[in-house]
């Protein structure tokens, strides 16, 4: 039976790595993945449960005769409840910040965007683009800010070239300002929840990397365009009835917002609670103000939904994205449960051994299979371990792996659930994007990878 889940797996993560042939839902897969998982898991779980939780089952047997019965009501509370925590965990947390997102655009406040990035210089328009991409990234959940920022560069630029120079360029800003920090990416927030590393420390060490892996593909496209470039007049939104703040207003609610997202890692370092409690205290904040902000039109039934369908898209992205993470997550735990992680973590010990080489390889697998699948399994592997340095709390290995992956993630874009969201946005081509972006990608990665290679070693 152990061959036949992890098979599953497998079979599984290699359809979420062709979906772009398959043109089969990772999400589908991965969720109906788990649950098969988990239903033959459970079906044959007494030999799993005796070989992986003797002693624990028996404390939940309590004098009770072991039977069919027993062994489901244990796995069912006592091995499945954690691991639905784990992805609950990340899950809200993404609810919140998909809803902070959406109640700042519905009420205008990221409308200054339109008119501040608005210049016929092509150079300072692409380093604005990317530079704020990267500081909101860093801040956000990857498919809010890619789903914002193409919206904003779209309606700037008319010409279907431009849009997709600067589309992929800011793509490369939202997967590394999101590696950049704890709570910018699912896989950092994955960390974390286990552990493994700190907020303050993950950043330090990400900084100098995220920053060279943005800039140098950046400053080398800038190299490359016409010093002006054609631009739409700018055009605000239609608001309608949807809000009628004051440019103070929106500012307020900008920075309760995203100063919450700020304050989310000294919450919990103060608190020792779960980073979605801390985002889900931003969110009620910005709710609040949003009521108060917006009373007159709430009491006349006048407030509804904007002509912009910005919040739509990152609601349908963000929902797939929150059913692949639970799919993904609950599936390589069966896995684990089973002891087949175990099993490839002793192989891959014995075979490779060497932290540095598991990233490169991690890499590589991420530009075909999504980043987050790629890290997760390999995160699978290892405990956070008080004895060995690697694997201790702000290891090497998780940010090897983190790193890695964001890397991987860029040099294709189809590793990244951000960068097949800007292939359908900007109508980029895996072959175009492998002959112009490719190329660079892979230039500044390694060298990003060495720096915090050396970073590490120092």
């Amino acid at each position: 039976m152990t061959i036949l889940i992890t098979a599953i797996l497998l079979v599984s993560l290699l359809l979420i790595a062709t979906e772009r042939h398959t043109h089969i839902n990772k999400a589908a897969v991965a969720v109906f993945a788990c649950t098969l998982g988990w239903v033959l898991y459970i079906s044959f779980g007494a030999d799993f449960v005796e070989r992986q939780h003797m002693a624990d089952y028996r404390s939940f047997l309590d004098g009770i005769q072991p039977n069919s019965l027993a062994v489901k009501q244990y796995i069912a509370k006592s091995i499945f409840l954690p691991y639905l925590g784990q992805a609950a965990a990340v899950v809200l947390f993404l609810l919140a910040t998909m809803s902070i997102v959406n109640i700042l655009h519905t009420n205008g406040c990221f409308d200054f965007l339109t008119l501040w990035m608005r210049t016929r210089n092509s150079r300072l328009l692409l380093w604005k683009l990317t530079a704020f991409t990267f500081f909101l990234s860093a801040n956000l959940d990857n498919i809010s800010t890619i789903v914002l920022m193409l919206t904003v560069t779209n309606s700037i630029l008319p010409r279907t070239k431009d849009r997709k120079l600067y589309g992929t360029m800011v793509l490369l800003a939202v997967i590394f300002g999101g590696a950049l920090t704890v709570i910018g990416d699912p896989t950092g927030l994955v960390l974390w929840n286990k552990g493994a590393i700190t907020a303050s420390d993950y950043t330090l060490s990400m900084a100098i990397p995220c920053a060279l892996a943005w800039i140098i593909p950046t400053a080398l496209v800038s190299l490359r365009l016409r010093p002006n470039v054609d631009i739409e007049r700018p055009t605000l939104p239609y608001r309608g009835d949807d809000t009628n703040l004051r440019v103070w207003q929106r500012f307020v609610m900008f920075l309760v917002g995203i100063g919450g997202l700020w304050f989310i890692p000294t919450f919990t370092t103060i608190t020792q609670l779960p980073p979605f409690l801390g985002a889900l205290c931003t969110l009620s904040l910005l709710w609040i103000v949003n009521e108060v902000f917006n009373r007159s039109l709430f009491d006349n039934h006048k407030r509804r939904i904007s002509f912009d369908d910005t919040p739509q898209k990152m609601q349908y992205n963000t929902i797939q994205q929150i059913l692949y993470i639970i799919g993904v997550m609950l599936a390589l735990g069966v896995v684990t449960e089973t002891g087949a992680i175990s099993w490839f973590a002793n192989q891959i010990d014995t075979l490779i051994g060497n932290i540095w080489i598991i990233g490169i390889i991690t890499a590589c697998i991420s530009t075909l299979l999504d980043s987050f699948a790629s890290c997760l399994t390999m995160v699978s592997l290892h405990d956070v371990s008080d004895t060995i340095s690697y694997y201790s709390v702000g290891g090497a290995y998780w940010k090897v792996l983190s790193f890695g992956t964001a890397v991987g993630g860029s040099i294709l874009a189809v590793g990244s659930i951000s960068g097949i969201i800007m292939m359908q946005m900007q109508g980029v081509s895996l072959k175009w994007y492998f002959k112009h972006i490719t190329p660079l990608t892979l230039l500044s990665g390694i060298i990003a990878f060495v720096v915090l290679c050396l970073q590490l070693t120092a």
